[in-house]
C-alpha cells in the first residue's frame, strides 16, 4: 500500500463523507440552488490566495526542477482557468466576488498558512494532496454531466474531473509517497496529523456549504 493510500484508509469515514456527500450530488443532478452554489464560490474563493502560496512555497522546495514542473503548471491553471471560473461564476450570479470568511473557511485557511509557514514539503504535500484528491474523487463520478448543467455547476466538475487533473493529483501523490520514505517515525506522525486534520476540515466545509452560506451580494 502506497503511503498516501496508507493516510487516505486512517480518515476512511471522514473521506467518504466528503466525497459522497449531499452538496456534491446535488450540485452534479443540477438541484442545487443558486444561493447555495454562490455561497460555497464565495468561501471557496477565499481558499485561492492561501492555496497559491502554499503550492508556490511547495514548488520552491521541491527536490528538482523535475519535481516542480508538474505542479508550476498546475499553478498557471489554479490563477487562470480556475480564477476566470469563479469571476464569471460570480456575475452569472449576480454576487460579490467577496464575503465574510465562515469559521470553517478561516480554519483551513489557518491550515494552509501553517503548512506554507512549516518550510517543511512533506507537510505541505500533505494538505495540497487532501484538497485536490478529495475533489477529484467527489468530481470524477459525474464527469459525463458536466456539459448538461449551468456553467457554475458543470465547470466546477470539469476543473476538477478529467485526465489532466487525475494526473496533478498522481503528480501529488506521487511526491508526498516519495518523501515519505525518507522521513522517520516523527515526521510521519506530523504528516498523518495534517493530512487527518485537512480531511476533516474538508468534510466540515461540505457541511456547512450544505447548510447554507450567507451570500454576500
Amino acid at each position: 500500500m502506497s503511503a498516501t493510500h496508507h493516510l487516505q484508509s486512517l480518515v476512511a469515514k471522514d473521506w467518504h463523507a466528503a466525497t459522497h456527500h449531499a452538496f456534491t450530488n446535488a450540485l452534479a443532478d443540477g438541484t442545487l440552488s443558486r444561493a447555495r452554489m454562490a455561497g460555497y464560490l464565495q468561501q471557496d474563493y477565499q481558499f485561492i490566495e492561501s492555496f497559491v502560496r502554499l503550492l508556490a512555497s511547495a514548488l520552491a522546495h521541491a527536490p528538482s526542477l523535475a519535481d516542480a514542473v508538474p505542479g508550476a503548471r498546475f499553478l498557471g491553471q489554479i490563477c487562470g482557468a480556475e480564477n476566470t471560473y469563479f469571476l464569471r461564476s460570480f456575475q452569472a450570479l449576480d454576487v460579490s466576488q467577496t464575503a465574510p470568511p465562515a469559521p470553517e473557511t478561516t480554519a483551513f485557511q489557518q491550515l494552509m498558512d501553517q503548512a506554507r509557514h512549516s518550510g517543511r514539503y512533506e507537510i505541505m504535500l500533505s494538505v495540497l494532496v487532501v484538497a485536490e484528491w478529495i475533489y477529484l474523487d467527489w468530481a470524477t463520478p459525474f464527469e459525463g454531466r458536466a456539459d448538461d448543467l449551468p456553467f457554475w455547476l458543470g465547470e466546477w466538475i470539469s476543473l476538477h474531473s478529467g485526465k489532466d487533473f487525475s494526473q496533478v493529483v498522481a503528480y501529488l501523490r506521487d511526491q508526498l509517497d516519495l518523501v515519505w520514505e525518507t522521513l522517520d517515525n516523527d515526521a510521519r506522525a506530523q504528516v498523518t496529523a495534517t493530512f487527518t486534520q485537512a480531511v476533516r476540515l474538508e468534510r466540515a466545509f461540505f457541511d456547512a456549504s450544505w447548510a447554507g452560506f450567507a451570500v454576500a451580494k
